[in-house]
Parts: structure tokens; sequence; C-alpha cells
């Protein structure tokens, strides 16, 4: 059984969602710390043919609390107005506008006001509608010693899940140890996506943006075939 770890990312690109479709089971974590700057509450779209921001605002906490701990502020009861307003101005004439809408906008009106919670709800609705069958798992729930850190707390939920082969986003390549996974009866590999491009309207293409950008301009099927353009390492 192959698994996979990730953080809970707003909208993330379609790498996640390669990472997901790649697995049988997608560990994500939901008790490690928030983190500013990050993509767990933001991500990016296109405006004007440039990459632009959009955040869920949070209530004001400590910054040392774990994802699951942080909350959504009052504020958004007025401001996903205008957020999926945003969206829906920037994107009406894109070519899946209708068939996408619904889903980007029953995502962002859920009823989720605990951060870990909304964000989870956001990712298992986008699997959902690109037929991804792919198990998750929330961290937490994983009987092992949740003190642990970076490779060793990965091959501590290796060994819970009884998985023997892990995948990790090619951005781990400095971080994880294929000799330490294999001396722990483990198989490392690193997933690598392949470059993706699609017409944005008339402008020049900007790579990586949100998986909100990929869906309006995409059939699903097309999507659907960009979950695989990736490589193995």
């Amino acid at each position: 059984m192959k698994i996979a770890i990730m953080q809970p990312y707003l909208f993330p690109y379609i790498g996640y969602f390669q990472l997901i479709n790649a697995v049988d089971e997608f560990i994500i974590y939901d008790n490690i710390q928030f983190t500013k700057k990050g993509w767990i509450n933001r991500n990016r779209i296109l405006v004007n043919g440039k990459d632009d921001y959009f955040t869920i605002p949070l209530k004001k906490d400590s910054d040392y609390l774990n994802i699951n701990h942080r909350y959504i502020s009052e504020s958004y009861a007025k401001d996903k107005t205008k957020i999926v307003g945003r969206i829906s101005e920037l994107y009406k004439k894109s070519p899946y506008f209708s068939e996408v809408f619904p889903l980007i906008e029953d995502i962002f009106y859920c009823s989720e006001l605990n951060l870990f919670d909304f964000v989870f709800y956001s990712i298992k609705s986008i699997s959902t509608y690109l037929d991804i069958t792919t198990k998750f798992i929330v961290s937490s729930t994983i009987t092992i010693d949740h003190s642990l850190r970076s490779q060793d707390k990965v091959i501590a939920i290796c060994n819970a899940l009884n998985s023997k082969s892990y995948l990790n986003p090619i951005g781990g390549v400095e971080l994880y140890s294929k000799d330490i996974f294999s001396n722990n009866g483990l198989q490392l590999n690193f997933i690598k996506s392949n470059p993706i491009e699609y017409k944005q309207f008339a402008y020049a293409f900007v790579p990586w943006l949100s998986i909100i950008d990929v869906l309006f301009f995409n059939p699903k099927e097309k999507v659907q075939a960009f979950l695989n353009e990736y490589t193995i390492i």
C-alpha cells in the first residue's frame, strides 16, 4: 500500500491532487502548527493576466496553535460573498464556468468554521468531483507519538498504517533520505509534476495557480488526464 502525507491546502494547485490520486491512502495533517504566508488559508487565481491572492480570514489567535485549533473569522459571513463574487466576475467568461462555479460556491459557503474542517471539505469536494477514490485519513486519528517531527514522523505513520511505500512531493528530496527509509523497510519515492499548460483567455500562461483556475479553463476529462502528468523519481 502506498501513502502520502500533506498539510491541508486551500484549493491547492494540480500537483496536490496528482499526489492524492497517485496513492492508496492520503494522510492529511490536522495536528501540526499553522504557518503564516503558506497555502493553508489562501491561494492564487488569475487577475488580468497575472496571479493574485484570495484569502480566508482567520480569528486572531496564537501563532503556535495547531491547524485544527484555528478558526475562520466572524467577518467571513460577509467576506465570503465578496470572495465568491470576485471569482465569479474574474472567471464568468471561462469555458467551464457554468459546470464548475456551483462546486466552488458550495465550498466557500460550507458551514464549517474550524479552519481544518473547512479546508478538508474543499479538498474532499474537489477530489469527489474529479472521481478520485483515494482514502483520506486525518493524522490525529493515527496512533503514533505525535511529538515526532519530519522524517521520523513520516516513518512512524507508515509503520502504523502498515504501508511499505511512501510518496512525497519533489520538494522533499533534500529533507528525506531513501537510505534511511530503506533501512526501516520502506520505499521512498518523489513525485514531480510535468509542465502543464492550457489557455487562460488571451493572456500569457501563468502556471501553478489554484485548482480553481484549472477547473474553469478545462473540461473535467482533461483535468483528470492532468492528474497523471507527473514523473516518479
